[in-house]
């Protein structure tokens, strides 16, 4: 183990000098983004509507989350509602038995998970969703996130159900874990291995997407703007810090990423949450009109059907790319917990959606809303809204009501960004090793962090883009999935439940 630190530390520290003596030359990585969107765009983000609503289009993939999302809800009688008490007794930790097999305890695997959603799409995604679809997308993100719940429920839930103990431990998990198993017991292994593998593919480029660069473009636009000597070619040094910052994490595995982002994760959401909740107290005054305008917003025809299905999408796309409900991300996370029943932690994770899109994503919608930087005429906050610096454009919303507080809120999205860089690496890596083996996962992490000095000094919008693309694209082959194998949910469910109500449970709990 000391040599495998050793060899990567040296092999990292030849890598970011390489790429920061070089990152102006990384620009062009732009028109390869650019090129990889328009090509999965045509396969995955057809129009259901056929052009009938000419440029607000409803994509495949973003009606195939709604759709996969609402039945599951129905299907399981409304488990987001009914069962959200008995989660947080499983997180306090009351149902803690010791014949459970796993790397992390529930919270950590949560606190995990969440590290990878609760962070810039909170921010700057919310932003984003405003300024393409107006605030009314928000309430469609809300409700995304309540039926996004049940979707979380049911592939965490399947995650721990075929999840792989191997040899040394390490658990691999997730949905090319249920898609290759799961098919294969329907007697459609072939399809259920390609549909795995697809999945790992498009995950890893995830990682790299969602998970790396954007998280790393939005924190450039941030820093540069409250210390400019990181503007004008500079950039790469945020890049190459926060290279530095996640290698020395990420080359721990699971448990270290699970210590960090436990730490991590109610820190910076109770400081997020805190200021938010301040400035909506101190324009208690202007909240009425701000939900007035989100609701009416959400629901208006006045600008015609068309328009009002381009605000449902960016709310349901922004929301998927915050919470990644239906996306089969956080089930890797979720597979390394250490529970008894497999329903347990998908009860657990019940609370992501919850807390990332219906809770935090309100917040920075109604500080966007009251403050009204939406639709500012000052032309460096409108260069902010034309380039899609969400990030930037939340920062100005704070400023407007505390004048120092950007420079908080910079550290907040530092950490944000942070925490979910090293939880999708972990995804990444899982997936990684999936496709090509334990033994080339050194690869995948210096792969991992070249990337976060590439995206220092790429765009931010045609990174958006295309991690828009590989995100919602892996809730295809994940989907197919959990329709296929929501029987088994069922049944599992239904048995947990009848145990529950008899005692059973508690009393597993005294023995």
């Amino acid at each position: 183990m000391k040599k495998q630190k050793l060899w990567f530390a040296m092999s990292l520290g030849w890598l970011l000098t390489l790429l920061s003596s070089t990152a102006s030359a990384a620009e062009g990585v732009s028109e390869v983004f650019n090129s990889i969107n328009g090509v999965m765009a045509n396969v995955m983000f057809f129009d259901v509507f056929f052009g009938a609503f000419g440029d607000n289009t409803m994509p495949f993939i973003i009606a195939w989350l709604i759709v996969g999302a609402v039945f599951l809800t129905i299907r399981f009688g409304f488990i987001n509602l009914r069962m959200m008490g008995h989660a947080f007794q499983i997180i306090r930790g009351k149902y803690q038995v010791k014949d459970a097999v796993g790397e992390v305890t529930p919270f950590q695997a949560l606190t995990t998970a969440l590290s990878a959603t609760v962070g810039l799409g909170n921010i700057a995604g919310v932003a984003i969703a405003i300024i393409i679809g107006g605030p009314g997308a928000i309430v469609w993100m809300i409700i995304a996130g309540f039926f996004g719940m049940t979707s979380k429920f049911t592939e965490v839930t399947l995650a721990q159900m075929y999840r792989e103990v191997r040899p040394d431990g390490r658990i691999m998990g997730g949905a090319m874990e249920y898609l290759s198993k799961g098919f294969a017991e329907k007697g459609m292994s072939g399809i259920g291995k390609v549909l795995a593998i697809f999945f790992a593919i498009l995950t890893i480029g995830g990682s790299l997407g969602a998970g790396n660069a954007f998280q790393v473009s939005q924190v450039v636009g941030q820093v540069k703007n409250e210390i400019p000597f990181f503007a004008n070619g500079n950039e790469w040094m945020v890049g190459l810090i926060l290279a530095i910052a996640v290698g020395v994490v990420i080359i721990g595995g699971i448990r270290r990423i699970a210590h960090a982002a436990e730490a991590i994760v109610p820190t910076m959401v109770i400081i997020y949450v805190s200021t938010c909740l301040w400035i909506i107290i101190s324009n208690m005054s202007a909240v009425p009109d701000a939900f007035a305008t989100i609701w009416n917003g959400a629901f208006s025809l006045e600008a015609g059907f068309g328009a009002l299905i381009g605000v449902i999408v960016q709310g349901f796309k922004r929301a998927a790319f915050s919470s990644e409900a239906g996306i089969g991300s956080a089930a890797i996370a979720h597979s390394a917990a250490t529970v008894k029943y497999p329903i347990r932690q998908g009860f657990v994770a019940l609370y992501e959606p919850f807390i990332d899109t219906i809770v935090i994503c309100t917040m920075t919608a109604l500080v966007i809303t009251i403050t009204g930087v939406y639709n500012s005429t000052d032309p460096s906050i409108v260069s902010m809204i034309e380039n899609k610096e969400g990030a930037a454009l939340t920062a100005e919303a704070f400023r407007t009501s505390i004048s120092w507080f950007p420079i908080i809120l910079t550290i907040s999205i530092i950490l944000f960004a942070y925490s979910t860089m090293i939880s999708w690496s972990y995804y990444g890596e899982r997936c990684w090793t999936y496709v090509f083996g334990e033994s080339f996962t050194l690869v995948y992490r210096l792969i991992f962090i070249a990337f976060i000095v590439i995206a220092s000094v790429t765009s931010a919008s045609s990174i958006l883009d295309f991690s828009d693309l590989l995100i919602l694209t892996m809730a295809f082959p994940n989907f197919l999935g959990l329709y296929l194998l929501s029987g088994k949910v069922k049944v599992a469910l239904t048995d947990y439940l009848a145990k529950l109500k008899s005692g059973e449970m508690d009393r597993e709990v005294g023995r």
